[in-house]
């Protein structure tokens, strides 16, 4: 709360309007596309805040414009992969990419300065809709005065949607926490099975859209499951291991440090000095490091692999095939919690989770957390199938010994494959959309259903009932 105040702080004149918005000021009760039907474009203003979030919204950017009947105008903030559909970003997105509570504090006025920036873009704009990815301190931030700025100016605010809802089943009190967002938020796009109903609970409209990871098997074309048989991407082990020159008798491990160059930087020296614990066992060890599509750790990693005890090859963000090759050349990985640990699922690749951060904020963590688990596979089945090691405990003897014992022991291998299938089941949101489909049209109701699809579906249709 004290962090919250200090980044952005509620003026007078922006609460009351908030409080005159719900009461007394009608929202339009048009979907997009009608709004945009008077202009004959669609005006769509978007912005993730994170590597993971430039994927969602690329994805959700693409969609639009296959879907909507009008052609669309881009405005906001995003990577790489958005600027592929058409996003010229008001700035890098490597400026608000940053998490954690005490790591949040040395960037505290650049931040204030984005938001602004970011606040002044989307009121010039006049957007027939807005859409924030993920990233909700800076998102929430960002919808807040905005919508207040509508009703200083006796506007018709356009409809806000926030795609991947907060974490509120993590944290105590987090469920309490969403009643108030009904305010600037209409439309939360979830991307868990579980999260929709408990929206709608307290007053949001809500949709699950299905996992955005899911994707990664359509754009690699390993659409060829049944309801039965799972989703799974199937990546070139022996094309990977021919490019990069990695001989037969290699045991390739997968390393994934993280997308912010602030958690790269304190799980580089973790991973390095496991690595150097683990090749007395395995002599010809080589590390294969995936690097996330964000400048600043493109630079840093770059530049701290000199070092390494071990042979290293860099695969650069990007591209999901070669990454799925890698993963597919690799016998086990490890990440840093995140949104990795659902790739390594799709991929069936065993992994041991880690996770650093500043001292105060793991106290926090630990205070406030509900759950027992950082990874989302362990989560959503309220299991420890994949290892995990976390803050203290996260140090290269432990990570080396559970690394070591996944390499050798096949049963341990065999049941995290079985945990994945059962976790990416529950990811996809085809079964709800596939009625009395059959093994099989169960991969084209997949495609007609796929998570992107959905969202965009929801952002164009949608509309506010007053």
């Amino acid at each position: 709360m004290l962090l919250r105040s200090i980044w952005y702080s509620n003026s007078g004149v922006g609460h009351f309007c908030l409080r005159f918005v719900r009461r007394s000021f009608s929202f339009s009760s048009q979907s997009a596309v009608d709004m945009a039907a008077k202009d004959g474009r669609l005006k769509v203003f978007i912005v993730a805040g994170e590597v993971s979030g430039d994927t969602i919204g690329s994805r959700l950017m693409a969609s639009l414009k296959k879907h909507s009947p009008f052609p669309i105008d881009f405005r906001g903030v995003g990577g790489i992969m958005m600027s592929k559909q058409g996003l010229e970003s008001l700035f890098p997105i490597e400026d608000i990419a940053v998490m954690g509570i005490c790591e949040l504090l040395p960037h505290l006025n650049k931040l204030r300065v984005k938001l602004k920036q970011t606040l002044e873009a989307a009121v010039l704009f006049r957007a027939h809709v807005v859409v924030t990815v993920d990233a909700k301190g800076f998102s929430f931030r960002l919808l807040k005065p905005l919508r207040a700025r509508y009703c200083q100016q006796g506007l018709v605010s356009p409809l806000h949607f926030h795609y991947v809802a907060p974490s509120f089943w993590a944290w105590k009190g987090g469920e309490a926490r969403l009643k108030g967002l009904s305010e600037f938020v209409d439309h939360i796009l979830c991307i868990l099975p579980f999260e929709e109903e408990v929206c709608k609970l307290n007053g949001l409209a809500a949709t699950f859209v299905g996992h955005p990871v899911l994707e990664d098997v359509l754009e690699l074309g390993s659409v060829n499951g049944t309801m039965n048989s799972g989703w799974k991407v199937h990546g070139n082990a022996e094309g990977f291991r021919n490019r990069y020159g990695i001989s037969p008798g290699s045991m390739v491990i997968t390393l994934l440090p993280g997308s912010r160059l602030q958690e790269v930087i304190r799980m580089r020296p973790i991973f390095s000095n496991t690595m150097e614990l683990l090749k007395d066992s395995f002599p010809d060890l080589t590390a294969v490091i995936h690097v996330a599509p964000n400048q600043h750790v493109e630079d840093y990693i770059s530049k701290a692999v000199n070092d390494w005890p071990v042979s290293v090859i860099l695969v650069p963000g990007g591209s999901s095939r070669i990454k799925y090759n890698a993963y597919a050349a690799s016998r086990v990985a490890l990440c840093t919690s995140g949104t990795v640990a659902l790739e390594l699922q799709l991929a069936r690749l065993p992994c041991v989770v880690s996770y650093r951060a500043h001292l105060l904020t793991e106290w926090l963590i630990r205070y406030r957390a509900k759950v027992p688990y950082i990874s989302l596979p362990n989560i959503l089945l309220a299991s420890s199938t994949i290892p995990e090691a976390l803050f203290q405990a996260c140090i290269p003897s432990k990570l080396a010994a559970l690394l070591t014992e996944l390499m050798n022991n096949e049963g341990l291998q065999e049941e995290e494959i079985r945990t994945a299938e059962k976790v990416i089941e529950l990811l996809s949101p085809s079964k709800q959309h596939a009625g009395n489909s059959t093994d099989q049209d169960y991969g084209s109701t997949f495609l007609e259903n796929r998570p992107s699809r959905i969202a965009a579906s929801t952002v164009l249709y949608y509309s506010k009932t007053t």
